[in-house]
């Protein structure tokens, strides 16, 4: 039975992410030294008691992703061997997801490889958001509780008041954006497409559904190279698409991706701070709305042992607080707080 306090600590993959956490949870985040010798092998030393504790390790696994991952592996192995009551592998962006079957001859299924490596090193439990598949959760012998952006970025449009809006979306994701659809209380339509080879390429096939003279918003779990989302939004304007706009949950935006992004008739994109922004990303382009707070919320339930998947059903006014959440904080941060924390922390 772990303790009654609870710590959260974070590795180096988005540290601002868990220090808004922090922030939300009127808590302060654990000491803990994680770093890289020259021969590149990393290094981590929790630097305070957490024996018996609840403990919470914020860590995505994005760029560099393979040191992302070494780095939440070693940190989990270092709290279980500090006798960490119960680790929680909080990660905001899974990599690998989309290696989740085999789809050739003689391929890996790497999405299961890194469950499989969560557990060995010692993770009780994890904390994510919009996997790119749901079944991956299936690849876990130790319980999984997956998060959605899709309401706050369902409130963040709404309050835009755009007109006549239609919900875009490809096949692997028509099942939230059809939720994302009826919050909305707009149509739905279908970006029919299919990957060419190992290549970070699509063909767009068809576009079913009437998009002339509307907004368009095409949702997605992740924005990666955009060679995707450009084909869809080339398509959108060529069947007569108003405006087109674009939400995901991560922001991973590799390779040619922001130069892609600054080309073309995109009038907004949407993501969250799941995944730190590259350098140079176009600020005026890119709207970022910050997950903290639902997060915060998850590690709140968890440790009480109280439901999160009522963050999705029945608290609206709560997810309407975390959609605009940043700005009132700031706001807050300008007037005097309550220095007593709501849960108990350890210290």
């Amino acid at each position: 039975m772990y303790a009654d306090e609870f710590s959260i600590y974070s590795g180096n993959a988005n540290r601002p992410l868990a220090e808004q956490i922090c922030r939300y949870l009127r808590t302060h985040m654990g000491d803990v030294q994680v770093f890289e010798f020259a021969n590149e092998n990393i290094f981590v030393r929790v630097m305070e008691n957490v024996r018996e504790q609840d403990v919470f390790l914020v860590q995505p696994t994005c760029r560099p992703v393979n040191r992302s991952i070494m780095e939440l592996l070693i940190m989990i192995d270092a709290f279980k061997r500090a006798s960490a009551g119960r680790i929680t592998a909080v990660m905001p962006f899974y990599s690998y997801g989309r290696s989740d079957k085999k789809d050739q001859p003689r391929v890996p299924i790497t999405a299961r490889l890194v469950a499989d490596m969560l557990t060995v090193a010692g993770a009780d439990r994890v904390l994510t958001m919009d996997l790119h598949q749901g079944q991956i959760q299936g690849f876990f012998s130790i319980p999984v509780d997956e998060l959605t952006a899709v309401d706050i970025l369902c409130r963040y449009i709404r309050a835009k008041d755009l007109p006549d809006v239609v919900v875009v979306s490809e096949l692997g994701f028509a099942k939230k954006a059809r939720n994302f659809a009826e919050k909305l209380q707009a149509p739905l339509a279908i970006v029919e497409k299919r990957r060419l080879g190992n290549e970070d390429r699509t063909e767009l096939m068809n576009v079913i559904g009437d998009v002339d003279g509307k907004t368009a918003v095409i949702i997605d779990d992740e924005i990666d190279t955009a060679g995707s989302l450009m084909e869809a939004v080339s398509a959108l304007v060529a069947e007569g698409a108003r405006e087109v706009y674009s939400c995901a949950t991560h922001g991973v935006f590799s390779g040619s991706a922001l130069e892609r992004i600054a080309d073309s008739p995109l009038r907004e994109i949407i993501v969250t701070d799941t995944i730190p922004l590259p350098e140079g990303a176009p600020r005026d382009r890119i709207t970022i709305l910050s997950v903290a707070p639902l997060f915060g919320e998850a590690i709140k339930r968890i440790h009480r042992g109280e439901s999160v998947g009522a963050l999705f059903s029945s608290e609206v006014q709560l997810v309407e607080e975390m959609t605009f959440w940043g700005s009132r904080a700031d706001e807050e941060d300008n007037e005097e707080q309550d220095e007593t924390p709501a849960i108990p922390i350890a210290r």
